[in-house]
């Protein structure tokens, strides 16, 4: 009996040895790898990225931009800046980590900013086969917003087919289903995208679904002079055009006098594409562009198209809409062939990698979209985006850029209507093929 009751007590202490050590392994596990940030940024949110070394306790990586360094023992990590302006701590629990951190925007700031944060691993992205959704939307959104709860989620490699409403809010059966102002269908939550990421945007296909589109006679004030602004002053009526779908033409209904003959080629494209922006500031509403894309109205984003557009918050959150039976440069009268589309897409993720503007990928030309109060402005957004492309994919130097970009930049006006004018930089990709990377 003795000796079963020593055995006993010698099992439990193997028992606890074991306890004991799966903890020290616990606290010691290494952090190493891709995390994404999530801040409290004085009751707002914000998220960043941070690709962490790990050697036996020893930090490095990035953070907010920054380099850290930093050093891990047991379940407590504490990391500054190369700098010295930002300092912070945190507990490791599993496979997450938090904590807070503290910015100085010098070494005498009376008031450091002080955010807490909770740091999770990236997550892998699905294993799973791609998969064909067919999504009926029931609610559409105003804003590129990233508190709107998602519709659907999706993964990369995944279709979508769906449908859009007009700018007005009226889908393929004439039935005002919201209020207008460009609504989008969505958001989209592509599973496994994290910010830092880029979202790639297969436009499949693009179906007119109904026989009308809305438009009018107006002028962009943007686009006119003196003169014509005077000439074209009582310029104020709508226009429903007949969309033809079969022959796929359109023209002005109950045309008359010189345009009793006109008609016009259809093209059916989305003008809005775009992810949600960062939650802390107001989210643009859907008639207005970003970096993050939204409004974007090129007309070459048509079915067989690729747009590419940052994530800024987990899942991306993809909004499209905005569907025009045809679009002319500038859409001059503040509004194109206005109509609602059924709408094939898929998605792709490019995981740990920058944009400065959205892009555009045909099956001729790569194009970079700048935006900017002025024509000027996001004529200079645009040329800067496309050399951000030329630096990064192809690792062209500053001056081979300049080369480049002198003698094979094309430039089409996306945009003047709105708030922000939209230029595109494009560029042949049959010239691109002769750069040696």
């Amino acid at each position: 009996m003795q000796m079963i009751r020593s055995g006993g007590t010698m099992l439990k202490q193997v028992c606890w040895l074991a306890v004991a050590c799966s903890v020290v392994h616990a606290q010691e596990r290494s952090i190493a790898g891709d995390w994404i940030v999530d801040f409290d940024y004085l009751g707002s949110k914000m998220y960043d990225r941070a690709l962490i070394q790990d050697a036996n306790g020893s930090l490095s990586g990035s953070l907010l931009g920054q380099p850290f360094v930093g050093t891990r023992t047991g379940t407590k990590v504490s990391f500054h800046s190369t700098n010295g302006s930002v300092s912070g701590e945190a507990i490791v629990t599993g496979d997450r980590f938090q904590g807070s951190e503290i910015i100085r925007l010098g070494p005498q700031d009376p008031h450091p900013l002080k955010l807490t944060f909770v740091a999770t691993r990236v997550p892998p992205r699905p294993a799973r086969p791609p998969i064909t959704h067919d999504f009926t939307p029931s609610v559409f959104y105003r804003s590129f917003s990233a508190l709107n709860p998602p519709a659907l989620h999706i993964a990369p490699g995944d279709t979508v087919r769906t449908e859009t409403v007009d700018n007005a809010g009226v889908d393929g059966e004439n039935i005002r289903r919201t209020a207008g102002g460009d609504p989008q269908t969505g958001p989209f939550y592509v599973d496994s995208a994290m910010p830092g990421d880029i979202l790639a945007v297969h436009i499949l296909k693009l179906t007119l679904n109904r026989d009308t589109a809305q438009s009018d006679d107006v002028i962009s004030y943007s686009a006119m002079n003196r003169d014509l602004a005077v000439m074209t002053k009582d310029n104020r009526s709508a226009v429903t055009w007949h969309l033809d779908r079969k022959r796929m033409v359109g023209w002005p209904e109950n045309r008359s006098g010189h345009l009793s003959a006109f008609e016009v080629p259809l093209r059916p494209m989305l003008g809005g594409v775009g992810t949600a922006t960062i939650p802390g500031p107001p989210a643009p509403p859907t008639f207005d562009s970003s970096s993050s894309g939204g409004n974007i109205d090129f007309n070459e984003i048509e079915a067989g198209s690729t747009v590419y557009l940052p994530v800024n918050v987990p899942g991306g959150l993809l909004y499209i809409g905005d569907g025009h039976a045809l679009q002319g440069d500038g859409e001059l009268n503040g509004s194109a062939l206005e109509t609602s589309m059924d709408v094939e897409f898929s998605v792709d993720l490019i995981s740990n990698k920058s944009i400065k503007t959205p892009r555009v990928e045909t099956s001729a030309y790569v194009a970079a979209i700048g935006f900017d109060g002025s024509v000027d402005g996001a004529l200079r957004a645009a040329t800067d985006g496309m050399a951000d492309w030329l630096a990064k994919d192809y690792g062209l130097t500053p001056s081979e850029i300049g080369q480049v970009l002198g003698v094979a930049a094309e430039y089409r006006i996306a945009e003047v209507a709105d708030r922000n004018a939209g230029v595109v930089l494009k560029i042949r990709k049959d010239l691109l093929m002769k750069l040696n990377k």
